[in-house]
């Protein structure tokens, strides 16, 4: 009698021929095992991840640029000359001098006829905001 050598994908010496327990197809007529086509899902998330990167870095830049004009603000407000203690949430406006220095008065633009800059009050911060 021909000897009968065992098939080394099923069988196994403790358990015998164990084709049912494997967790791969081991005939012809098993289903064709497919490796998953990742290139789109990775697309899809590079996609998404990028959006939310602009975004935040959209934020980013528009809160750069507010501060900038408030540090903008300040500095002007700051390098002007007055010769009184600002009182914090008066209004206050900014000239132009005859001498061609930055002023800050309490007077109005209505009330006289200088060249104004701006309209600025004092918040408890001690920071300047601009009023349109």
């Amino acid at each position: 009698m021909k000897k009968v050598i065992p098939d080394n994908v099923v069988f196994d010496e403790e358990n015998g021929y164990n084709a049912s327990l494997l967790n791969y197809p081991t005939s012809v007529g098993s289903p064709v095992i497919k490796i998953d086509n990742l290139v789109s899902w990775k697309s899809r998330g590079i996609s998404n991840v990028n959006k939310q990167f602009e975004n935040k870095f959209n934020e980013l830049k528009i809160q750069y640029e507010n501060l900038m004009k408030e540090f903008e603000c300040n500095e002007l407000v700051y390098n002007s000359n007055f010769s009184f203690e600002p009182v914090i949430g008066e209004i206050y406006h900014l000239y132009i001098g005859d001498d061609g220095s930055n002023f800050l008065s309490l007077i109005s633009p209505l009330e006289w006829n200088k060249e104004h800059l701006g309209t600025f009050q004092l918040n408890s911060d001690k920071k300047w905001i601009a009023i349109v």
